[in-house]
Protein backbone atom coordinates (compact mmCIF):
# COMPACT_ATOMS: atom_id res chain seq x y z
CA UNK A 1 0.00 0.00 0.00
CA UNK A 2 2.60 1.93 0.60
CA UNK A 3 4.19 1.99 -3.09
CA UNK A 4 0.63 2.93 -4.06
CA UNK A 5 0.79 6.13 -2.06
CA UNK A 6 4.88 7.06 -3.12
CA UNK A 7 3.26 6.70 -7.07
CA UNK A 8 0.30 8.94 -6.26
CA UNK A 9 2.52 11.68 -4.86
CA UNK A 10 5.16 11.36 -8.03
CA UNK A 11 1.96 11.32 -10.38
CA UNK A 12 0.56 14.84 -8.60
CA UNK A 13 3.84 16.22 -8.22
CA UNK A 14 4.77 15.26 -11.86
CA UNK A 15 1.34 16.68 -13.39
CA UNK A 16 1.96 20.02 -11.26
CA UNK A 17 5.01 20.35 -12.42
CA UNK A 18 4.54 20.17 -16.09
CA UNK A 19 1.41 22.04 -16.24
CA UNK A 20 3.64 24.93 -14.84
CA UNK A 21 6.24 24.50 -16.77
CA UNK A 22 3.72 24.16 -20.07
CA UNK A 23 1.79 27.36 -18.60
CA UNK A 24 5.22 29.28 -18.44
CA UNK A 25 6.12 28.02 -22.05
CA UNK A 26 2.73 28.85 -23.80
CA UNK A 27 3.49 33.01 -22.79
CA UNK A 28 5.86 33.24 -25.04
CA UNK A 29 3.23 32.06 -27.97
CA UNK A 30 0.95 34.46 -29.13
CA UNK A 31 -2.01 32.99 -29.55
CA UNK A 32 -4.17 36.15 -29.28
CA UNK A 33 -3.76 36.74 -32.50
CA UNK A 34 -5.85 33.54 -33.48
CA UNK A 35 -9.26 34.82 -31.23
CA UNK A 36 -11.43 37.38 -32.46
CA UNK A 37 -11.58 40.83 -30.76
CA UNK A 38 -12.92 41.33 -27.21
CA UNK A 39 -12.82 37.61 -26.37
CA UNK A 40 -11.08 37.68 -23.20
CA UNK A 41 -12.33 34.71 -21.48
CA UNK A 42 -12.47 32.69 -24.40
CA UNK A 43 -9.06 33.39 -24.79
CA UNK A 44 -8.21 32.61 -21.35
CA UNK A 45 -10.00 29.65 -21.03
CA UNK A 46 -8.35 27.83 -24.49
CA UNK A 47 -4.91 28.73 -22.96
CA UNK A 48 -6.34 26.83 -19.78
CA UNK A 49 -7.28 23.95 -21.55
CA UNK A 50 -4.50 23.86 -23.87
CA UNK A 51 -1.59 23.96 -21.11
CA UNK A 52 -3.54 21.19 -19.18
CA UNK A 53 -3.40 18.99 -22.02
CA UNK A 54 -0.14 19.25 -23.18
CA UNK A 55 1.15 19.20 -19.52
CA UNK A 56 -0.71 15.87 -18.92
CA UNK A 57 0.43 14.33 -21.93
CA UNK A 58 4.23 15.62 -21.23
CA UNK A 59 3.59 14.33 -17.66
CA UNK A 60 2.01 10.71 -18.36
CA UNK A 61 4.86 10.28 -21.08
CA UNK A 62 7.25 10.72 -18.09
CA UNK A 63 5.49 8.77 -16.17
CA UNK A 64 5.12 5.38 -18.39
CA UNK A 65 9.18 6.18 -18.84
CA UNK A 66 9.91 5.92 -15.17
CA UNK A 67 7.10 3.24 -14.84
CA UNK A 68 8.70 1.06 -17.37
CA UNK A 69 12.73 1.89 -16.41
CA UNK A 70 11.32 0.22 -12.92
CA UNK A 71 10.17 -2.69 -14.87
CA UNK A 72 12.95 -3.48 -16.70
CA UNK A 73 15.35 -5.58 -14.37
CA UNK A 74 12.43 -8.15 -14.38
CA UNK A 75 12.93 -8.80 -17.74
CA UNK A 76 15.82 -10.87 -17.00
Amino acid sequence: METFGQEALISLLSHVFFITVTWWTLQAVRLEVIFKPNRIVQARVFYILITIAIGSLVSNFFLDYLRWSRQLPFLL
